[in-house]
């Protein structure tokens, strides 16, 4: 087992005040599975099972079964970006990096919470069943007061809290001892659960008129579809373990295929016991004078309504009528899975809070890790308080309730996520992809957004603290946690996050020329044979933009390694940078340098363009092949699909640095203006001639041609003047491509625009541009324009006058 660590600056020092970690992976598939299992077969089965019966009557079984089918429509979503972002954090990771903030912050910031509840639920649960242990083997009476002051309800929630404690310091212990815990009580109840539901399915079907109890008492749904939509969304929670699988990320083996799969596995696991646990429970029982006294009701009560009204302890009561010692055997079932439960969610709670301080969103301390456990232990501390609170402090529908909106709201999320993320990260490694996209997403965000009311009106909304108000108090209790988030975010989190902005990529050398001009270009450098070319293409768009230079360069240094290591390899680029500065110098054009430190390059250099406000980043490209993760390369992917600036990317063929000769191929329209810009600028430095062409099928008809013709003569009357010389040409092949590669062979540069084919296909320029880029016998410069809201309109409506004229033959 391998652990590893890393740094990120901060302070003064970079690396000396904060620390970013990578958790070991040491956890397999059956121990992240089992952590899910464990966290769904918990509460929900036991302590839930009873109150929902009340709520949707026999039809509970049906509300189990589309549960699970609601939460599958959430978990295919967890499934895909679990799989492609492995890391602790969850849903509040990918939220954070599609959505525009606060989203992010809330997504963890509710994240955070849902599972501390739950946690809460699961602990309370734990009290009951201890203290129920208790009164039945020790002789207690039901209303029992120890030393004239621990009344029963006091010793279940000092119980609850002394379990939360107990499974915090297994958290801190370490992720292998969570993991190992998890598979021993999940597979201990999972086997008492069946023996539950095999007496129980005997019990029922010996009774000759056993679909009576279902159907005649007084109907399936007898509270209607209100009542078994009200049952979906209180036991909503029994289905969140996926959230709490994709925490572990960081520490499991293989992510990308055992992520998805645990995923799948424990949601084909918990619901056919969720629905054969209702079956049983509802069937197998007789309602007694001792029973219907419990539950406050006559004989003639109907099973479900028995159930309801016992609450938490529904099953055991259940238990204890068919199944042998039914009922210290449940008991022990129901200490089991919440004590499963309760490890699993202080385990995702407290990876939430970690990753949010990481993120600086949460202060510092919440990202610590323990020194010899390797474990976040203030983030688990910290969260353990938070549960032990909500423990103490809400009635346990409440709880359950106010966990079910918050986990809701995060589902809700991200769905709506997974759905952005296909657009915007389009090259990400999916090594599971939802089918069927967008529909699946959309159709849980739906489907969650109905349940919520429901739930709410099913426990009541009336105002105070007693019974039929734990509608009401949950709702109270999100909307004071929501609205703590708003005084954390705004008076907190936004200000650090600018901050961490700067400590992840610091700036440790900057030499500025003492000449300033409103415009710049950027340059990072990361290969120094290349550095000169790319300085002489920056040189001449310098010139025309009557701008300045920023030469850069990017430390680069491993996850696991201190950004302040990155210093000893400081000296070598910054003599790399001094000797292309001078080019700049010697041809008359204001330059400055600067080398950051980062552990990402490619986040170095937008962060760069951001706080420089460059104009154009000019990057090299060595013109490897395509690779399925990536298009041209991570850096330059990253930093071609992100940077709020025009980018230009040089793959430098085989070129003595004379350019007599441009060649411009060119279909029209906005994303074929900054290449033309280009041409222009070099061709003026170089004195040398702009060949524009066209390409069309060999078949093509008159009009085709003729249009072809036209688009050249107009790009040609655009970047040719008494300075420029350029000739056009309208050439036929099969393929565009194919056509513009043999071209090439003719001139020595090329320079092509960004395609709309190109912005169809997701690419990073399009098919065309890329597949010139890596094939062309010379130099080739692919340009993409930013086409920021106004400037999109803006030349959106000038494309569409300058094809009307083409169209009418104008000049």
């Amino acid at each position: 087992m391998a652990d590893t660590q890393s740094t990120a600056g901060g302070g003064d020092a970079p690396g000396e005040e904060s620390v970013e970690t990578e958790l070991s992976r040491d956890m397999s598939l059956a121990d992240i599975t089992f952590i899910g299992v464990g966290a769904m077969i918990g509460a929900g089965v036991f302590a839930l099972t009873g109150f929902a019966a009340g709520l949707a009557g026999p039809a509970l079984t049906v509300a189990f079964i589309l549960n699970g089918l609601v939460a599958m429509f959430t978990a295919v979503s967890y499934a895909e970006l679990g799989a492609a972002f492995p890391e602790a954090g969850g849903g509040y990771l990918w939220v954070k990096e599609a959505l525009a903030d606060p989203n992010g912050f809330y997504a963890g910031w509710m994240s955070w919470f849902a599972h501390a509840v739950a946690c809460a639920l699961y602990a309370v649960t734990f009290g009951v069943f201890l203290t129920e242990f208790f009164v039945v083997f020790a002789g207690l009476p039901d209303g029992f007061v120890l030393f004239g002051l621990l009344d029963r309800l006091l010793v279940e929630k000092l119980l609850a809290v002394v379990m939360v404690l107990a499974f915090a310091y297994i958290n801190y212990r370490g992720a292998e001892e969570t993991g190992k815990a998890g598979v021993v009580v999940t597979t201990i109840k999972i086997l008492i659960l069946g023996v539950f539901v095999a007496f129980g399915i005997l019990a029922t079907v010996r009774e000759p008129n056993w679909t009576a109890t279902f159907l005649d008492s007084p109907s399936f749904a007898p509270n209607g579809l209100v009542g078994v939509i009200g049952a979906m969304g209180f036991t909503y929670i029994a289905f969140e373990g996926y959230e709490i699988i994709v925490q572990s990320g960081e520490e499991v083996v293989d992510p990308g295929t055992n992520v998805p799969k645990a995923v799948f596995y424990s949601m084909a696991i918990v619901v056919p016991i969720y629905v054969l646990v209702a079956f049983a429970a509802i069937g197998g029982i007789d309602v007694t004078a001792e029973l219907a006294s419990r539950a406050g009701l006559t004989t003639a009560a109907p099973t479900w309504q028995v159930l309801g009204n016992l609450g938490e302890l529904g099953i055991i009561e259940a238990a204890g009528q068919f199944v042998p010692y039914g009922v210290p055997l449940l008991l022990f079932a129901g200490l089991a899975a919440t004590m499963s439960a309760l490890n699993a969610t202080i385990y995702s709670s407290s990876r939430v809070s970690f990753a949010m301080g990481r993120d600086r969103v949460l202060p510092g301390f919440f990202g610590r890790i323990h020194g010899d456990k390797r474990t976040p232990h203030w983030a688990i501390g910290l969260s353990a308080v938070l549960i032990g609170l909500m423990a103490v402090l809400l009635p346990i529908e409440s709880v359950a309730a106010a966990a079910d909106i918050m986990f809701i709201f995060l589902f809700i999320q991200v769905n709506w996520t997974v759905v952005k993320m296909r657009a915007t990260h389009p090259d990400l490694p999916r090594t599971y992809e939802i089918p069927y996209m967008p529909w699946p997403p959309l159709i849980g965000i739906v489907l969650q957004f109905i349940l919520t009311p429901f739930l709410l009106l099913e426990l009541g909304l009336t105002p105070g603290l007693g019974a039929g108000s734990e509608g009401f108090v949950a709702l109270v209790t999100t909307a004071v946690w929501m609205a703590l988030g708003l005084v954390v975010y705004y008076g907190y989190s936004e200000g650090k996050e600018a901050e961490k902005l700067e400590e992840e990529t610091p700036t440790v050398v900057t030499e500025r020329a003492p000449e300033r001009r409103e415009s710049q270009v950027l340059v990072p450098i990361a290969n120094p044979d290349n550095a000169a070319q790319l300085m002489r293409t920056a040189i001449d768009v310098a010139r025309d933009r009557d701008a300045e230079i920023l030469v850069m360069s990017a430390v680069e240094v491993p996850s696991q390694t201190p950004i302040s290591e990155g210093r000893r390899f400081v000296d070598e680029k910054r003599e790399t940078i001094s000797s292309v500065m001078e080019l700049a110098t010697d041809a008359d054009v204001p330059v400055s340098g600067t080398v950051r430190l980062g552990h990402d390059a490619g986040t170095a250099i937008l962060n760069t363009i951001e706080e420089h406000d460059s104009d154009v980043v000019l990057m090299g490209w060595r013109g490897r092949g395509r690779r399925r993760d990536y298009i041209l390369g991570s850096n330059v992917d990253e930093v071609v699909t992100k940077a709020p600036c025009d980018v230009l990317v040089e793959r430098i063929g085989p070129t003595d640095g004379e350019v007599d000769s441009i060649l411009l191929p060119t279909a029209g329209g906005p994303l074929a203006e900054l290449a033309a810009e280009v041409c222009r600028a070099i061709a003026r430095t170089n004195d040398a001639e702009i060949h524009v062409m066209n390409v069309v099928a060999p078949g093509a008809d008159e009009s085709d041609r003729e249009d072809a013709q036209r688009r050249v003569d107009s790009t040609a009357a655009a970047v040719g003047d008494d300075e420029v010389r350029v000739t056009t040409s309208v050439r036929e092949g099969e393929d565009v491509s194919t056509a513009i590669v043999a071209a090439t062979e003719e001139f020595d540069l090329t320079v092509i625009g960004a395609t709309r084919e190109g912005l169809l296909q997701q690419l990073v320029f399009g098919a065309i541009p890329e597949t010139v880029g890596r094939d062309a016998a010379s130099t080739v410069i692919m340009a993409k324009r930013d086409l920021g809201v106004i400037s999109w309109m803006t030349r959106w409506f000038k494309r569409r006058r300058d094809d009307y004229h083409v169209r009418n033959g104008d000049e």
